[in-house]
């Protein structure tokens, strides 16, 4: 079992939000369905980290749900910014199974354990939260981070960290959230959102002991990243217990 890595797939099978017309994103739902089965196999996890769907509502995602459950391997979804779909957690898991999408499982306030890979995180948020509403946010954000890399490290294996907001840049930096990376420990931690020119401020490397990596799905051309190769004895079932 590999554990793999994208963001942003900004999918809209069901709604009038094609990412064709930026650059870089011309033919992208075949470019990624192509890329995705030559690397990920059925007993592999992708980690989605955010932004999966334009859909506004669970039933309006429906059909990009349908066309990742239809692609290789169990797929660890987080939230974004544009994810107007999602809901609480009941509701979410509910719909899955109503539907029989049998390969999606929400990552929110907990944790997966893919091989020695104990998969955390949460949203993020903005790094210049001067309002009073966004500060509440991004603390909320850190306590969503802690609680989740805390549930990680029940697991025994390496706490590896997702977000969909950057932690910082090149030019900025949210110390909310760095605070806790830091703090926990965290030795990789990889994230999305920024696109085209925006990811010439990406940090990508380490930083005071973290190595970053962008995972934008056209910074990867459309292809997940491995992040932990195959490792042998894990049964799909403890996968799908999430945190212990």
């Amino acid at each position: 079992m590999s554990l793999f890595a994208i963001a942003d797939t900004h999918l809209s099978l069901a709604a009038d939000k094609s990412m064709e017309i930026f650059s870089g994103w011309k033919d992208y739902l075949t470019r990624l369905e192509t890329n995705w089965r030559a690397v990920v196999d059925e007993e592999d996890a992708v980690v989605i980290a955010g932004d999966v769907s334009w859909g506004m509502s669970l039933q309006g995602a429906l059909r990009d749900f349908q066309f990742l459950d239809a692609l290789p391997g169990k797929k660890l979804l987080l939230k974004g910014n544009h994810d107007y779909w999602w809901s609480t957690r009941r509701k979410m898991d509910l719909f899955f199974e109503e539907h029989g999408l049998t390969s999606l499982r929400i990552v929110h306030n907990d944790a997966c354990l893919v091989g020695g890979v104990a998969v955390c995180g949460t949203r993020g948020w903005f790094f210049d939260a001067e309002e009073d509403a966004d500060k509440k946010v991004v603390l909320r954000e850190a306590g969503r981070l802690r609680a989740s890399i805390q549930a990680a490290r029940a697991f025994g294996g390496e706490p590896v960290v997702f977000l969909h907001y950057p932690p910082l840049t090149q030019g900025a930096r949210c110390e909310e959230i760095m605070q806790v990376l830091v703090e926990e420990e965290i030795h990789r931690c990889y994230y999305g959102h920024l696109h085209g020119p925006a990811t010439r401020a990406a940090v990508t490397g380490e930083r005071e002991g973290i190595q970053f990596s962008l995972i934008s799905a056209d910074y990867l051309n459309f292809c997940p990243r491995l992040v932990s190769p195959s490792t042998a004895g894990q049964r799909e079932e403890d996968l799908w217990q999430g945190s212990p």
